[in-house]
């Protein structure tokens, strides 16, 4: 089951919960609040195979090709 990331429009706390894809719309916040949005959320990942370090995923250069669009924090 994925984990998603959601803020609560009410109190302003951030919060993850395990959802099914098909439910991941929509969770209560532990206020009881259920005027939350689902927030899109970064992850990175690293393996160290025989080529070195690759990034493979999430942010970085990896998603721009090389480090040359106006998000990458590589250039």
């Amino acid at each position: 089951m994925p984990l998603y990331e959601y803020l609560c429009l009410d109190c302003e706390r951030r919060f993850e919960r395990l959802r099914s894809a098909s439910a991941s719309d929509g969770a209560a916040c532990d206020c009881g609040s259920d005027h939350t949005r689902r927030l899109i959320s970064l992850f990175a990942a690293h393996s160290k195979g025989n080529g070195g370090g690759k990034s493979l995923g999430g942010g970085g250069c990896g998603s721009c090709g090389g480090g040359h669009c106006s998000s990458c924090s590589c250039h």
